[in-house]
């Protein structure tokens, strides 16, 4: 018998759960309201949702005995997805970005490092002030929030590293803020287009013509090992997790498999081949293998996160979190905008790495209806992605 997320549940019910999700989550999806729509940000909330029924699955379905067992179980079973998806997205912005990345480095890259820093650096100096006006929001609920409200999972581990508590606390603020983590990034990228009055096709002709690069590949001598790509693919992931297991001495920091993959990604990407085997992949493989991606990993977080999120809510908790997603994206925009003049799609671009927001890459690159966003997301992510795990150390430490 296959029991609704329950304990016991086979292999059958977790693909069965994972498709219906994920059927679920684009009709949502396809909404639109005054074009504005979740596209595959749908996915995640249907996985919330599907976490918030399944906590709440009465005892007979699951027995009394595996009441206390069920949420644990069920994280460490979507875990897997998120992870699987996880490498898949950012791989796949790497190679994408990785042709145009490197080159772009000597114009715009001290920038797109600024942002990084500056984006984290709100977000922790907010989550800071929180806990000095709050004298009942303990620092690791605080961090909590934060590592959500930035949908850092980096993050969250390297808090419950220094969490007195064994890092409880950390993950329930962490599932508090997650929501509206994800949901307010891809808004964002899509709002402020509209906010500005934006006539996105002229923005985007503007934004194509002034990254055009020349790459002049010589691809006539090269051999592909097969068709489709999977080869460099593969090979990207497998280098990815290599480079993301690798720990700096004394701050006990890794990149982790997301950060390696991207990393690995933009390697083989900018590369192109080794010798006479070709690295390149196909947009089209890309772009499937990226939607997937994407697709997975919000499912293995909003599972887990549906899961925390009634069991932890609080009115309080949850707006310290909208303020830690809102504000830093307000000031970095307006940094880019008026400090470092970077255009509207690479602005955002920059701020979806900034937040360390995979969903809001998804978002933007539909909105922007073209993959060169993914490069100053790229440029960021890495620096935010050490700023936080940073940023989450001190606060609890202090």
């Amino acid at each position: 018998m296959v029991y609704l997320g329950g304990v016991t549940a086979s292999i059958f019910s977790i693909i069965f759960m994972i498709f219906l999700i994920m059927t679920v989550g684009y009709l949502l999806g396809s909404i639109s309201v005054k074009g504005i729509s979740l596209g595959t940000a749908g996915v995640l909330l249907a996985a919330i949702l599907y976490g918030i029924l399944a906590s709440k699955v009465p005892s007979f379905m699951i027995g009394e005995k595996e009441i206390e067992l069920f949420s644990d179980a069920l994280k460490t079973r979507f875990s897997f997805v998120s992870s699987l998806g996880t490498a898949m997205f950012v791989t796949s912005v790497g190679l994408i970005a990785g042709p145009k990345f490197f080159r772009s480095l000597n114009r715009s890259f001290l920038k797109y490092i600024l942002m990084g820093v500056v984006i984290i650096g709100v977000g922790a100096i907010i989550t800071f002030g929180l806990t000095l006006v709050d004298k009942n929001l303990q620092p690791e609920m605080a961090v909590g929030l934060m590592t959500g409200a930035l949908t850092s999972t980096p993050g969250l581990s390297a808090a419950k590293e220094v969490a007195a508590d064994g890092g409880d606390l950390v993950t329930t603020g962490y599932g508090i803020a997650y929501l509206f983590g994800v949901l307010g990034v891809v808004f964002f990228v899509q709002l402020m287009p509209r906010i500005l009055r934006v006539n996105i096709e002229e923005e985007v002709k503007r934004f194509v013509a002034a990254d055009t690069v020349k790459l002049g590949a010589q691809k006539e001598s090269l051999r592909q090992v097969e068709p489709f790509g999977f080869f460099p693919f593969a090979l990207a992931v497998a280098l990815g997790c290599i480079i993301g297991a690798i720990k700096i001495p004394g701050i006990n920091f890794s990149l982790g498999n997301s950060g390696g993959c991207l990393l690995a990604g933009l390697i083989i990407g900018h590369f192109g081949h080794a010798g006479s085997i070709d690295f390149t992949v196909s947009k089209q493989t890309l772009n499937f293998v990226r939607e997937l991606g994407l697709s997975l990993f919000l499912i293995g977080a909003g599972v887990p996160g549906g899961v925390n999120f009634v069991a932890n809510i609080r009115a309080s908790y949850f707006f310290y979190g909208v303020l830690i997603t809102l504000i830093p994206m307000i000031v970095g925009y307006l940094i880019s905008k008026y400090v470092f003049k970077v255009d509207l799609f690479n602005a955002l671009g920059s701020i979806t790495g900034g937040m360390t927001s995979t969903p809001a890459l998804g978002a933007l690159i539909q909105t922007a209806g073209t993959d060169d966003v993914a490069a100053s997301y790229a440029a960021t992510y890495p620096v935010a992605l050490v700023c936080v795990v940073l940023a989450a150390k001190i606060i609890i430490l202090l």
